[in-house]
């Protein structure tokens, strides 16, 4: 062993759970040398070459929470890391930036919790962030680390903002909003899961609200035809599909009987528009008030303050009872000359479509469900054979369920009568759009980007509203406008943002006739922030521009973005908008911003929950009287679900009482505020930060969820123990010039199979890496170290082949476990240099191909024989050694040989009778 060696510190925890080479590997030692010695010498420092390819990885903008990383974040950063380190190895300038998402709600609610303000909190969240990804050993370039609060950032935020409102693009309207009674602040659809804040989990009402928009609408089909040139995953790309939700059809007016009134519907099944036997409008569609009758009022009024209650998602989910009120009012079918009446539902939603919809019982499941729920007429116009057309219709009230398809054939549907279903649509359309009654059209499930929040912690819109000129754009020269210093920066209770509680911020003065003004006081969404970083990332520092043009056309697009699924109708989809919005100006050379995407799994933990809660609803085990993990997670598994004792404290008088509950215990995602994470802190100081990477890359594929268990962790740990034994023990007796000799090994069959396995392990690394297949890399890692163990043992450590394939072990290790792997590589005698910097080893496929091959013999289908051949034969080899192989030729005794069939190299079948 060298004398340039770390001394293992001394430290009672360390490696306390390993039952083999107690403190033979110096893991933490290691750790920090290494860790000082990358930022001293700025390894990770991005260049840009014109001589080299460029690789741009990124993982998703984090935002950074008190409760900095536990180690289910690794499963994104680390393999991050992984692809950064060997794409730099492989010959690339890479570009492997990070920064915070730090404006929005997440620290805005932490400074609240903690009573300070949120300038001051997001500084030390980033840098706990910082702290424990250096280490992780994760080789960020952080020269360009950049932070969304930053004026120098959001200054940009104001600027985009401009641009979109020059297009008309970025707008102001009244309109229904999701609103978050607990932390006084609009959410986005996106934002609220199951009817709650997805913060906070208070239950969300619709408000009417002044609210910013950014017209996301206008690129629908930009954004669903760019899906088919990037390599996205596929569930990612349907989301995006479904969520966008392009539709093709036609729009007419359902005229309200007495009423100077019309109803706007559009459907894609004009084939049944003569089965049209109700309307129904959304609870908050401006003809409610005008047409309900005075006896419905009551009810009606009643049913829309429920409807303002639910989200859009619970409303439309699938398997809601459909309810709704009759508003007393009567339509005109158009197309028919029925009379219909009007209801309000909540499953029809205000900015989906028209807000009102053409409701045909007989043929849509939804509609059918409300037909018989209300006793409304069901006519059947469309069935699913040629025949029935010639028979007396079916009455529709006989119906168990909608007939739904779209390949049958029209009845009672005047002169479309007959035709097949999809002729009879398009021969409607047409007569309909001849006779005036509509017109095709191209609808979309997408709705407009809602940017308006009520909040202190965010860009300020760059808008001034002048009595006179009306809305004013903020000059661009006078950006940015920045977010005062206040102490009162929680919410109002009234609904406006604290920003219009600031006299000096507000009052200001047009731009355009330089009399009196106010300044608009919503703030952006935090999701503004991250729909355009990665440009950013290309030059964090220039002061003139968002970006420079050549560094953005340079790096852009991103080659590999990593991160969570749960983005995809959200993040995913305002980065493609921005990114074709900038391409459209000219802006970038590219119009979708990430080439490839891969999405990680998640990682869980056992949790205590509460065993009659239905939604595995986690306990906090510090709320669980005399709670220990290991003793009570045994009783479970022996038990199952065992009585205990929970703290509850009041919310006003704060004091504390214990109530009876039933512990269970579920894999669920590991979160600190569920108690049920572990750090990377913790890790790193028993088993070693690269411990951690090995565990979380080998345990299960990339995209899978790992169950966490630290028993695993030991596991790696060994291994890493053991590539420590196996490259120490041998340093003294290194080649550094292996290169020049390793033609001789060649003719040694021990050094001849150790290089095979050398090259092998190369090409199996290589691709496993390049692909994604993680596990599999370490595993073929494991396999080679072990070779070469084995050949150490055998043959000692005293010839090239050795010495390239311990060379090779510690090179491919790099990526993965780079602290262990650069101070075995200085212990190689490779002082002053690092292996991001090395090149990668390349695999050469005669010396990795085998000597001999095992081919299979089968007679008739069954296994008779394996046979060891060259791995040079071929058919006709194969076929007379199978065929003359003893146990072959007694299982073909008696028989004839009909046919031989060879697969060369594996297989012989004869088939004999």
């Amino acid at each position: 062993m060298s004398s340039e060696t770390p001394n293992n510190p001394s430290n009672s925890n360390s490696n306390s759970n390993t039952e083999d080479a107690p403190n033979r590997y110096p893991f933490q030692a290691i750790e920090r040398k290494w860790q000082q010695k990358w930022a001293d010498d700025a390894v990770y420092r991005t260049t840009e070459s014109a001589d080299s390819p460029k690789y741009y990885v990124l993982d998703m903008f984090p935002y950074p929470s008190g409760s900095g990383l536990h180690v289910g974040h690794c499963k994104n950063y680390i393999p991050g890391d992984v692809v950064a380190r060997f794409m730099h190895m492989k010959g690339h300038s890479v570009l492997h930036p990070m920064g915070w998402d730090a404006f929005g709600q997440p620290a805005e609610q932490d400074a609240i919790k903690k009573n300070v303000n949120p300038s001051a909190v997001v500084p030390i969240l980033a840098a706990e962030y910082k702290r424990q990804m250096n280490l992780l050993g994760i080789g960020y370039d952080w020269d360009r680390e950049i932070n969304s609060t930053s004026p120098e950032y959001y200054r940009w935020n104001q600027w985009a903002f401009l641009r979109l409102y020059e297009k008309g693009l970025a707008f102001r309207k009244n309109a229904p909003v999701n609103w978050c009674p607990d932390e006084n602040t609009v959410l986005s659809n996106e934002e609220v899961n199951d009817g709650r804040c997805w913060r906070c989990n208070a239950v969300v009402v619709k408000k009417d609200m002044l609210q910013w928009f950014f017209r996301i609408t206008a690129y629908a089909d930009k954004l669903i035809e760019g899906l088919d040139r990037i390599d996205w995953p596929e569930g990612v790309k349907t989301q995006q599909r479904d969520w966008i939700g392009k539709s093709e059809g036609v729009e007419f007016d359902i005229p309200v009987v007495g009423h100077d009134a019309r109803v706007r519907v559009f459907t894609t099944r004009v084939d049944t528009v003569y089965g049209v036997s109700f309307a129904v409008l959304s609870p908050e569609h401006p003809l409610v008030s005008m047409i309900t009758m005075a006896e419905q009022s009551g009810d009606v009024a009643a049913y829309r303050e429920k409807a303002a209650r639910l989200s859009d998602m619970d409303r439309t989910a699938e398997g809601r009872d459909r309810t709704g009120v009759f508003t007393g009012a009567y339509g005109t079918n158009p197309v028919s000359g029925h009379r219909i009446p009007i209801y309000i539902a909540d499953y029809v939603l205000t900015g989906y479509g028209t807000g009102a919809i053409m409701a045909v019982p007989a043929h849509d499941s939804r509609d059918f469900d409300f037909a018989r729920r209300y006793n409304l007429p069901t006519p059947i116009v469309i069935v699913a054979t040629d025949a029935e057309t010639a028979q007396p219709p079916i009455d529709g009230s006989a119906l168990t369920e909608a007939f739904i398809s779209k390949e049958g054939f029209t009845v009672n549907s005047d002169r479309f009568s007959g035709l097949p279903a999809k002729i009879a649509a398009r021969r409607i359309a047409e007569w309909m759009e001849s006779e005036g009654i509509g017109v095709r059209k191209t609808n979309y499930k997408l709705r407009d980007w809602l940017v308006s929040r009520q909040r202190y912690w965010g860009t300020p819109i760059p808008i001034i509203h002048c009595p006179s000129c009306g809305e004013v754009p903020v000059p661009y020269q006078n950006l940015p406008v920045v977010l005062p210093d206040v102490e009162n920066y929680k919410p109002t209770d009234d609904g406006r943002s604290p920003l219009a509680a600031i006299p000096e911020f507000v009052n200001t003065t047009c731009p355009k006739c330089g009399q009196p003004a106010q300044r608009e006081t919503d703030t952006m969404a935090g999701s503004v922030d991250s729909s355009w970083y990665f440009l950013r990332f290309t030059s964090p520092h220039d002061d003139t521009a968002p970006w420079e043009r050549a560094a953005a056309d340079y790096w852009m697009p991103v080659d590999r973005y990593l991160g969570g699924r749960e983005h995809a109708v959200g993040h995913l989809l305002y980065s493609r908008f921005f990114t074709h919005f900038f391409f459209d100006e000219g802006l970038v050379s590219v119009d979708e911003p990430f080439a490839s995407l891969r999405n990680q799994g998640m990682l869980l933990a056992e949790t205590t929950i509460d065993a009659d809660s239905a939604e595995k609803h986690p306990i906090k085990r510090s709320l669980l009287v005399d709670f220990n993990f290991d003793d009570w997670l045994a009783r479970w598994k022996s038990e199952g679900t065992f009585p205990a004792e929970r703290i509850l404290e009041d919310p006003e008088t704060k004091e504390k009482r214990t109530i009876p509950v039933d512990v269970d215990f579920a894999w669920l995602k590991m979160s600190k505020s569920k108690e049920n994470a572990v750090t990377p802190d913790e890790m790193a100081e028993k088993y070693g930060s690269d411990s951690l990477r090995l565990y979380i890359l080998f345990e299960a594929p990339f995209e899978d969820s790992i169950q966490w268990s630290e028993d695993r962790m030991i596991g790696v740990f060994r291994f890493a123990n053991r590539v420590w034994d196996i490259v120490t023990k041998m340093v003294d007796v290194y080649d550094p010039t292996w290169a020049e000799k390793i033609e001789t090994a060649s003719a040694d069959t021990a050094q001849r199979t150790l290089r095979r396995r050398t090259h092998q392990a190369i090409a199996k690394v290589t691709d496993d890496v390049s692909e994604f297949r993680f596990n599999t890399a370490v595993s073929a890692l494991m396999i080679h170290s072990d070779a070469l163990r084995k050949h150490l043992l055998a043959h000692g450590a005293d010839s090239p082949a050795v010495s390239e394939a311990a060379a090779t072990l510690v090179k491919l290790l790099s990526p993965l476990a780079p602290h262990i792997a650069d101070e075995l590589w200085e212990q190689l005698g490779k002082s002053g240099t690092y292996l991001y910097n090395e090149k990668w080893p390349v695999a050469d496929p005669a010396v990795a191909a085998e000597d001999e091959i095992t081919v299979v013999v089968q007679i008739n289908g069954r296994l008779v024989e394996r046979l060891i051949l060259p791995a040079n034969a071929d058919a006709k080899i194969c076929e007379m050694s199978a065929l003359d192989a003893p146990k072959v030729k007694a299982a073909l005794e008696g028989k004839t040989i009909r046919k031989v069939i060879v697969v060369p190299g594996k297989l012989v079948n004869i088939v004999a009778g």
